[in-house]
């Protein structure tokens, strides 16, 4: 009888003789456009001069085509390796097999499993050992044909349109997201791609760009991506916090903001940026200051306009490891900060974000025509990021400094015309591929003053800030 093990080297040593004989005599395929396109698909994921490792690197194109800064590739084919370190001289390319790495090659912000998962004996296996190439902020890509293209892959291989391949596990979406999910991986995003595999004029295109993209046509396409993060336990530390209120015409809820903010982590700072007020607010916060000496709080003048400029001043000055927004009018209640901050040192989101569109609100809080705005910039951004997204205009977000630096480095890919700041940080955080949690909060009217909000002009403007994310996110 056969044993376990036996039959396991069995499987194996027929599939690195198949890939290596692949790889020596590689022959003629359709299949240069699909993977054009694949590599597309990656860049726009991973931003280059990150640091990558790919299994089953294959010929390295792919990982060559995201220009990392560093760059591993692993393969059981000699041959492939061979002739991929050839020709990419700069990437670090290994050939072992993917359940046996020994190498110390250090962690990566990112991993890709690039139609891997359907040819392994074991994937669990596999996903336990990648634990070791992570940290907190890897991110984990894989992608993998759809059971709809079997037979027309099939019939490919039979007219030699497409390489030879041996019989394949062909996961699901589902199946691969339960073995994350028993391997302490979490998903944050699964859709699919590619419909047109051919390059067949103004066809494949409008296939590839528009319909793959949109609901039924999308079951029509022949790749399934999802991307994953690894689930850790949040170290045990006290971070330091920073809480930055944007202030125009305030002056009525300055005190109270200050004696209600509560202290957290091991260190807080409140850091008021004043936007120019027609009322005495920054006096009455520098009055504040002096009145409150034991609390650590700082006051900036903004040079520029708009709540997004504000609090990106008060971002630049702030120097705590986490970073806090809170609107001046207490419409949400600052008691409500230790939950945002629970959830992210604990390691359960890596931006935080208010959702004031749950419980019932105060009379006047938001206006009905707001609301309707809210609700649909919500259902616009849930499908624009593939992460639902309650409420994208609630003040109230957090993320860590580190993440916001990045974002910072990015801006200039979605433009800078948001002028309350809140499409940038969420767009920045869906570029990152950051895991977005959100916290519903009992949302009050204001007490003192009246909103800075432009109901149509902003509206409008958010409206042109959504349609431009859809080009560079959704239709790229």
């Amino acid at each position: 009888m056969t044993s376990f093990k036996e039959e396991f080297t069995t499987y194996s040593q027929k599939r690195k003789q198949f890939w290596e004989a692949l790889h020596c005599s590689p022959k003629k395929s359709c299949g240069s456009y699909y993977h054009e396109q694949l590599a597309h698909i990656y860049q726009q994921l991973i931003p280059s001069q990150s640091s990558i490792l790919e299994l089953g690197c294959g010929n390295a194109n792919l990982l060559a085509a995201l220009r990392p800064k560093k760059g591993v590739g692993v393969d059981f084919s000699g041959a492939a390796i061979e002739g991929a370190q050839i020709h990419f001289p700069h990437l670090t390319l290994i050939c072992a097999d993917v359940y046996s790495m020994k190498v110390d090659l250090g962690t990566f912000d990112y991993i890709i499993i690039s139609e891997l998962v359907n040819d392994l004996w074991d994937v669990q296996e596999l996903l336990l050992n990648l634990q070791a190439f992570c940290n907190p902020k890897t991110r984990i890509i894989f992608n993998f044909y759809s059971h709809l293209w079997n037979l027309p892959l099939q019939l490919a291989r039979k007219l030699k349109l497409a390489n030879p391949n041996l019989s394949q596990n062909w996961l699901t979406a589902h199946d691969l997201r339960n073995l994350l999910v028993i391997s302490e991986f979490e998903v944050l995003r699964s859709w699919k791609e590619i419909i047109c595999p051919l390059p067949i004029p103004g066809i494949a295109t409008f296939c590839n760009r528009y319909l793959a993209k949109i609901w039924p046509f999308s079951h029509l396409a022949i790749t399934n991506l999802m991307l994953a993060r690894p689930l850790f336990v949040a170290a045990n530390n006290a971070p330091t916090v920073s809480i930055i209120i944007a202030a125009r015409n305030e002056a009525g809820h300055i005190q109270e903001l200050i004696e209600r903010i509560p202290e957290m982590g091991s260190r807080s700072e409140i850091i008021f940026v004043e936007g120019n007020s027609t009322d005495n607010t920054y006096a009455v916060i520098e009055a504040a200051i002096a009145q409150f000496p034991n609390k650590n709080l700082q006051l900036f003048k903004q040079t520029g306009k708009g709540k997004g400029d504000a609090v990106r001043l008060g971002f630049e000055k702030a120097s705590g490891d986490i970073l806090m927004i809170l609107d001046a009018d207490i419409t949400v209640p600052p008691e409500d900060l230790p939950r945002f901050y629970n959830l992210i040192v604990s390691g359960q989101g890596e931006f935080i974000n208010g959702v004031r569109l749950v419980y019932p609100m105060q009379e006047k809080a938001m206006r009905f025509l707001n609301l309707l705005g809210n609700k649909f910039f919500s259902a616009a951004f849930s499908w624009l990021l593939g992460q639902p997204i309650r409420d994208t205009l609630c003040g109230t977000k957090v993320l860590w400094k580190s993440d916001y630096e990045r974002i910072a480095e990015g801006r200039s890919y979605f433009g800078n015309f948001d002028p309350f700041g809140d499409f940038d940080l969420l767009f920045g955080a869906a570029r990152l591929n950051l895991k977005i949690v959100e916290v519903p909060i009992r949302y009050r009217s204001r007490r003192y003053g009246e909103t800075n909000i432009s109901r149509w002009s902003h509206g409008l403007l958010l409206l042109r800030m959504v349609l431009f994310a859809a080009r560079q996110i959704k239709f790229t």
